[in-house]
């Protein structure tokens, strides 16, 4: 009896004790950062190992300052060059919410804050190499859909998957996009594909041995370049022709024929809504914004060869891993470095050429 009159009591006691403010922290100034470099991986340590998406980002631009962050993994930063370096962990449900939680940090100031997210992909081997460095307009969203499984689908129709707001995969309508389909700053987009677009991103003879399979293909033949190209973004891990066309007709769709398939990643629109959304606080700016993927595979098999069996070959171990990685780094390394070199120049007047 004596057990049930007191624990009432101390249920109360914790409550009062959860919700009492806490004691007010010295006031500090917000530190000031200029660029943020999202990544979603890191294969084993930040460094000294096999280098993830992070890795080099952390040891070549010296981010020392540890900041600890109530998500997957620290934040790193340089004090001297004001670059903060994050790892969201994989998959949009990561990446939105570790990019809202920093945006919304009190440590920092990040109003003008450029953010890059620099990281490995599938690529459209009609476009592009592995080993090589694509800049993204548009970002679209690959999971927001109706599905009905194919064996259960009317005969008229190719494919069971189809946009929300339609009335099947033939309505070549496109219903008000809600989430479906982001366009980054074009003006700032197209200076950055101008700075870069000469980088040398290096070759290997077992790049050229991988490329070499996709007889048919002349733009996944061609050593790693630098190109622009747009982001589909899907939380499964999916390949083959098959697929590889609707992610095409997608974008397409989503875009209005203004976009092009050429990256596949897991993260980018769960990102960029976030950044979106906190940008109507004035904490970030949209506007600030760039999505530079670095092709780890091919998104389709070469001739002779399986979707099924490529797939799981992939899953071993992606050819392009170390180019890719290396692309990202070489490639937005020259955009943060400039931008860092120039602050008085980049802080008030966002970049811009003419796309």
């Amino acid at each position: 009896m004596l057990a049930r009159l007191i624990a009432p009591l101390v249920v109360a006691a914790l409550l009062h004790a959860c919700t009492k403010p806490a004691p007010q922290a010295a006031t500090q100034e917000p530190v000031e950062v200029r660029a943020v470099i999202v990544t979603m991986f890191e294969i084993g340590e930040d460094s000294g190992d096999t280098a993830g998406e992070f890795q080099l980002w952390k040891e070549r631009q010296n981010l020392t300052q540890r900041y600890e962050f109530a998500h997957h993994h620290d934040l790193f930063f340089n004090p001297q060059t004001g670059v903060l370096g994050m790892v969201t962990g994989m998959g949009s449900v990561n990446s939105a919410s570790a990019v809202m939680a920093l945006a919304l940090d009190p440590r920092f100031d990040l109003s003008k804050a450029y953010w890059l997210v620099a990281g490995i992909s599938g690529v459209d081997p009609e476009d592009a190499s592995i080993g090589s460095a694509a800049w993204a307009q548009w970002l679209v969203d690959g999971d927001l859909a109706h599905e009905i499984d194919p064996r259960e689908i009317p005969a008229d129709w190719k494919t069971g998957y189809f946009a929300r707001g339609t009335k099947g995969p033939n309505d070549p309508k496109r219903p008000p996009v809600d989430g479906e389909a982001f366009e980054l700053n074009p003006g700032l987009v197209q200076w950055a594909y101008e700075k870069t677009k000469e980088v040398d991103l290096g070759d290997s003879a077992q790049l050229k041995a991988t490329r070499d399979k996709f007889t048919g293909h002349p733009e996944a033949r061609k050593p790693p370049f630098v190109l622009k190209g747009d982001q589909l973004s899907a939380m499964t891990f999916w390949h083959g022709a098959i697929l590889n066309e609707w992610a095409n007709q997608w974008t397409r769709f989503w875009t209005e024929g203004k976009g092009n398939f050429v990256t596949s990643a897991m993260e980018d629109t769960g990102t960029f809504a976030s950044l979106d959304y906190a940008s109507r606080t004035g904490k970030v700016d949209r506007n600030r914004v760039l999505v530079l993927r670095t092709a780890s595979n091919y998104t389709m098999p070469p001739p002779g060869v399986t979707a099924a069996a490529h797939l799981l070959a992939e899953n071993e171990g992606y050819a392009g891993l170390e180019a890719s990685v290396e692309a990202a780094y070489r490639v937005g390394s020259v955009v943060v470095d400039e931008i860092v070199a120039h602050w008085d120049q980049y802080k008030d007047q966002i970049p811009a050429a003419a796309p």
